[in-house]
């Protein structure tokens, strides 16, 4: 019997977008029986574009950045876009998957994508929103896999 892994996607950024799909897409591979329950802003993650994804370096100390900069520097405008294409630029140099690739290669190897149908009702989102191939459920939905499983994670 498959391994179970259940992962709750929380945030829509882009430095938070990563983990649950390269976390469920190895796991996948390893053939593990794999669902993604995306709420809140992580479920922007499933819309169709996804291109608008930024990191933002307010708040988020561990971020190495080229040189040392206090918090007040961050916030001037302008900063997050930086510091996106700057993490965009390093990710492709490296040859880091977009997170198009991670998310079409989940699919493609049968991990469950489910939309959390309360916060597409609370952000008012339609089905044309997002990508296919996704299923809607709520709480009880990933409860029911959850309790299941073998490794449960909030990303």
């Amino acid at each position: 019997m498959a391994k179970k892994l259940a992962l709750i996607a929380s945030k829509g950024a882009l430095d938070w977008a990563y983990p649950p799909f390269i976390l469920a897409s190895t796991a996948a591979a390893l053939d593990y029986d794999v669902q993604i329950f995306f709420t809140f802003y992580g479920l922007t993650l499933l819309r169709k574009d996804i291109s608008d994804l930024k990191v933002s370096p307010i708040a988020n100390p561990a971020m190495p950045m080229p040189l040392p900069m206090p918090n007040l520097a961050q916030m001037i405008p302008g900063m997050e876009s930086m510091a996106t294409m700057m993490m965009k630029q390093k990710m492709a140099k490296k040859g880091i998957a977009t997170i198009e690739e991670l998310r079409s290669a989940c699919l493609e190897s049968g991990v469950k994508l489910i939309a959390c149908q309360m916060t597409v009702d609370l952000f008012d989102f339609k089905p044309d929103d997002f990508i296919d191939g996704i299923e809607y459920g709520g709480a009880a939905t990933f409860f029911e896999f959850a309790g299941e499983s073998d490794v449960n994670m909030f990303i």
